[in-house]
C-alpha cells in the first residue's frame, strides 16, 4: 500500500537537498527556491511537471515501478534511498547488483559534469544506462534499445549496422573481445544470470559468436586507443578511461582526445552540433 504522506514528504525533503549544479543544471539568476524546483525534477525524471507535482501533493494514482525508478534516478538517490522510495510507493524494491540499472549518485555526479566530454555509464554486459550529450553525438543515441539489444556486444553480433562506427581492421579483435568479456561475466555470475541468457541467445543467432565461444578465450582486452569512424567528422582517435562502481558493477567510460589534435578539434565540432540540436 502506498504511503502518500511519507512519499510526498520524502520527495520534498530530498528535492530541497539538491542544488541545480549537483545534477548538471545551470543555476540561473534570481533564484529564490531552496533546492530544485518541481519542474526541474520533472525534467530529470523525464515526466510532466503536473504528474510529479501531484505525487508531492498526495494526489493522483499510485506511481508505477517504472515511474518510481525514474524519480529515484532523477533525484540521484543512493540504493538505500531508492529502496525506501519504492516501499513508500507500495512496491518491492528492484534487485541490487550487476543486473540492476540504478546508477549510483557518485557516478551520476561525475557524468553530470562531463557535458562537453563523450561519456557513458555501462553495465558489465555492455548495456548503456546513460550518456552525456557529447557521448550521444559521438557514439550514437542508444536509449531506444530494449531487451537483449540494449547490450552493445549483443548488437555487435546481431545487427550489421552496429559495426559501422569502427574500422574494418578492428572488427576481428572487437569480436574476440566481446565474446571473451561475456564468457568472463557468465563464469562470474553463473548459469542463471542475464549474461548467460545473452550468451544462449547469441549461440542461436550468430555463427561467428559460436565459433569464438568454442575457443573459450578470456582476457581479450580493448586496445588502449580507440578509432571511431564518425559519419559526420570522419575518423576519431580517442583514449578511454574507466571509473568503476563495485556496488552495481557499472562503469563510467570517458573518451578523450589529445589536446590540439585533429580528433580534439573534431570533438569540439560535434559538441557545437550537439548543443545546437538540443536548443
Amino acid at each position: 500500500m502506498v504511503d502518500r504522506a511519507g512519499l510526498a514528504d520524502f520527495l520534498r525533503r530530498r528535492r530541497a537537498q539538491l542544488q541545480p549544479e549537483d545534477v548538471g543544471m545551470p543555476r540561473g539568476q534570481r533564484r529564490r527556491t531552496d533546492g530544485l524546483r518541481r519542474e526541474e525534477v520533472a525534467v530529470l525524471c523525464h515526466m510532466s511537471t503536473d504528474y510529479y507535482a501531484r505525487i508531492e501533493r498526495q494526489r493522483g494514482p499510485q506511481p508505477s515501478p517504472d515511474m518510481v525508478a525514474a524519480i529515484a534516478q532523477g533525484l540521484h538517490l543512493s540504493l538505500d534511498e531508492r529502496d525506501h522510495l519504492f516501499r513508500l510507493a507500495g512496491h518491492a524494491p528492484p534487485q541490487r547488483g550487476p543486473a540492476g540499472r540504478h546508477i549510483g549518485p557518485g557516478l551520476l555526479r561525475v557524468l553530470d559534469r562531463l557535458a562537453d566530454t563523450p561519456a557513458e555509464v555501462v553495465t558489465e554486459t555492455g548495456e548503456t544506462l546513460r550518456q552525456s550529450t557529447l557521448g550521444r553525438a559521438v557514439l550514437g543515441d542508444v536509449s531506444g534499445y530494449e531487451g537483449p539489444a540494449r547490450s552493445r556486444g549483443f548488437r555487435w553480433f546481431t545487427e550489421p549496422g552496429a559495426r559501422a562506427l569502427y574500422r574494418p581492421e578492428d572488427h576481428e579483435h572487437l569480436s574476440r573481445m566481446y565474446a571473451s568479456g561475456l564468457r568472463r561475466v557468465v563464469t562470474l555470475r553463473g548459469p542463471d544470470s542475464w549474461a548467460a541468457h545473452l550468451g544462449t541467445l547469441l549461440l542461436g543467432r550468430s555463427e561467428e559468436f559460436r565459433t569464438l565461444w568454442e575457443r573459450h578465450e578470456v582476457g581479450v582486452r580493448p586496445h588502449d586507443t580507440k578509432y571511431l569512424v564518425h559519419p559526420e567528422v570522419g575518423e576519431l582517435e580517442l583514449s578511454c578511461q574507466l571509473l568503476h562502481d563495485p556496488d552495481q558493477s557499472h562503469s563510467l567510460m570517458v573518451y578523450t582526445a589529445a589536446p590540439g589534435s585533429e580528433s580534439h578539434e573534431k570533438l569540439q565540432v560535434l559538441g557545437v552540433l550537439a548543443a545546437s540540436a538540443v536548443r
